[in-house]
């Protein structure tokens, strides 16, 4: 008998509809088709980390002399609410011939199943494992991929980076959360204060950004703007650029904050003759957005919609799952495979009828294009999110399903229609000693922009003139008048979830260390795409950030659980080094165990340097002071695990 194990019902569901022998009988937790194979399913991680107490019952009770608390020999226990799941896939497992792995094309999707065949006993039993990858639940797409599975070896990698994750993730988060809830408890707060290697950074990002808006000091700048003639007479304006010599009287973005300085520019150029010193024209082309990542599809829907990251997710999700209309939606990459372009089309086709909004758009693809979006050496473990070939028959969208499809189909549309070209001049004009400089845009061809609507994450929202006056190198321009226009300095904006999630992707940005920065730029930042939209999530239901309008703002808590860490570990720095890290051991260029060791031993350091102080007289989050209960494991107690060395050597 084949066993083929699916990281969740819907997909289990969707497995056993393309399969030859669909025709089966639907049993508690499988599927038994008409050959007598079956298809069965997690519900994502059937396993879990076992508490610290299963290694010591005096750590029941949270004690600072306990700490760190560090598993020598790392334990496993089944999930109270999915125990009944795991007890069944156990004795099918047990009994299967041959197994098929059909998590998620990721590395939390390759290591979920992978534990409950190791949990089974069937990584010791010689059984043979192939690993079959979907990225479309619809069933021509999972026929294709099930004529190309692989050898589930091939993905031991992911697995190492999966368990180095988690095993990190529980020692930093118990150990830092148990010390700074017993410190602060020591200062009469009665909150649990959760500590997480990427929750506590992001965290960090807000309380900075909030400390920057609130000790912003708003200053007035000036700009001199020439009122200028052409030699035909032909009125246009140019604007002060002020040279080294005024670095004085400028601030660090080179605006100019005296007033008197720009009052004196502006009164000498009036009734002053210019010369043309430079005339450049250019010839512009901007190819089309990318199709969407996770990540960026969040960013574009907050900003287009206001809609949650946690929101956008679970459309996403609902879109793969219930209506099969878009692909795998947890995607980190923004290219194609390239024979997926013979089923373009189809998919345009497809978007014609679910989306009446963008029929028009349909009639202009040219579905003949093939742009840098189809790049095979780009798509990884799985591709970028677009539509599937379905149709909708008689199932409705939700009004965010609608929103989200749309984007998403819009994007793809984008790949099939001409670039978007322009012509951009730039004048420099010497007038007395001083240089002005004026720029127009004259569009070529709308291309792809004709999809996108002004005021959109991806339209073009241009200001400058579309034609200038007939200018060349050596021409006298006739200055009427300087003008002074006053304008204010404004404070850096609150974090939306829209500029929190592309904080969190470019997180290189917010890296201190340059050769971190360097290394995380080809990176995916911060957390995955998989767990950003949770972490917002969490961080607000633990009362650290609060929504204020579609601003993310720290709360009090927030504000002294971050002032009373050590910067390791409210800054990215550390925990972007360690993401880096987790990365190249997918790639088989680094290893699991020289990742634990070393966080084993910066962790001690890292708790030294916690200030319980800062919690004095602050009042306690909503969530009361407690111990973790301890889950009930599927057979009562948890299990000891060789995880580790059977996919780390």
């Amino acid at each position: 008998m084949k066993l083929y194990i699916a990281e969740k019902p819907s997909l289990a569901r969707a497995l056993a509809s393309a399969l030859p022998q669909s025709k089966g009988a639907k049993e508690d937790g499988c599927i038994t088709l008409a050959n007598g194979d079956v298809v069965s399913w997690c519900i994502g991680h059937l396993l879990e980390l076992a508490e610290p107490e299963h290694y010591n019952p005096d750590y029941k009770k949270w004690r600072l002399e306990h700490l760190p608390i560090v598993p020598q020999d790392w334990h496993y226990q089944g999930k109270t609410q999915t125990r009944k799941q795991l007890n069944i896939l156990v004795k099918l497992i047990k009994k299967a011939s041959r197994l098929v792995h059909v998590g998620d094309p990721d590395r939390e999707g390759q290591l979920l199943v992978d534990e409950v065949l190791h949990y089974a006993g069937a990584t010791k039993s010689g059984k043979p494992i192939q690993r079959c990858l979907i990225n479309d639940l619809n069933t021509k797409a999972i026929a294709k991929a099930l004529t190309q599975l692989k050898d589930n070896r091939d993905f031991a990698a992911l697995s190492s980076s999966a368990l180095a994750r988690s095993r990190a993730d529980w020692l930093y988060g118990i150990n830092m959360t148990r010390l700074c809830s017993l410190k602060g408890q020591q200062q009469g707060f009665s909150g649990v204060l959760s500590v997480g290697r990427v929750q506590t950074p992001v965290l960090g990002l807000v309380v900075k950004r909030d400390a920057e808006v609130a000790q912003f000091l708003t200053q007035p700048f000036y700009e001199v703007i020439a009122h200028l003639q052409s030699p035909k007479g032909e009125p246009f304006t140019a604007k002060w650029q002020p040279s080294s010599a005024c670095k004085e009287y400028c601030d660090e973005e080179g605006r100019v904050l005296s007033k008197a300085l720009a009052q004196n520019v502006a009164q000498r150029i009036t009734q002053q003759n210019g010369q043309v010193t430079a005339v450049k024209k250019q010839r512009k082309k901007l190819n089309a957005p990318l199709p969407y990542s996770l990540s960026s599809l969040q960013v574009d829907a907050s900003k287009r919609f206001g809609l949650a990251a946690k929101a956008v997710l679970d459309t996403c999700q609902s879109l793969y799952e219930k209506h099969k209309l878009i692909t795998y939606p947890r995607s980190d990459c923004r290219y194609l495979p390239e024979d997926h372009h013979s089923e373009a089309s189809t998919i345009c086709r497809a978007i014609n009828k679910n989306c009446p909004p963008l029929q028009s758009a349909c009639e202009g693809v040219n579905t003949t294009q093939k742009n840098a979006a189809w790049n095979n050496k780009k798509v990884t473990a799985h591709h970028a999110i677009i539509p599937t070939a379905r149709q909708l028959s008689s199932q409705t969208l939700s009004g965010d399903e609608t929103k989200v499809y749309e984007l998403i189909a819009r994007q793809y549309l984008a790949q099939f229609y001409p670039v978007h070209s322009f012509d951009e001049t730039a004048v420099t004009i010497k007038i007395l000693t001083g240089d002005f400089l004026t720029k127009a845009k004259r569009i070529v061809e709308e291309g792809w922009r004709a999809l996108y609507s002004k005021g959109s994450p991806t339209s073009d929202n241009n200001t400058l003139p579309r034609e200038l006056p007939a200018l060349n190198k050596g021409d006298t321009t006739f200055c009427n008048t300087g003008e002074v226009i006053e304008k204010q300095t404004s404070p850096p904006k609150p974090y939306t979830d829209a500029t929190l999630i592309a904080a969190m992707t470019g997180i290189n940005k917010h890296v201190q260390d340059a050769s971190i920065r360097k290394i995380l730029k080809d990176t995916d930042g911060l957390g995955t795409e998989a767990t950003r939209a949770g972490i917002l999530d969490l961080l607000t239901q633990r009362n650290f950030i609060e929504r204020k309008g579609k601003n993310l703002c720290a709360t009090d808590a927030g504000k002294a659980l971050i002032a009373s860490l050590p910067s390791e570990a409210t800054t990215p720095d550390m925990t972007a080094h360690w993401e880096s890290l987790l990365d190249a051991i997918c790639h088989k260029q680094a290893n699991y165990q020289d990742f634990m060791q070393n966080l084993e031993r910066v962790l001690p350091e890292v708790m030294s340097k916690v200030e319980g102080e800062r919690f004095r007289g602050l009042k306690s989050t909503r969530a009361p002071f407690k111990k973790r209960k301890r889950p009930q494991g599927s057979t009562g107690k948890a299990k000891k695990s060789g995880f580790s060395t059977q996919i780390m050597d």
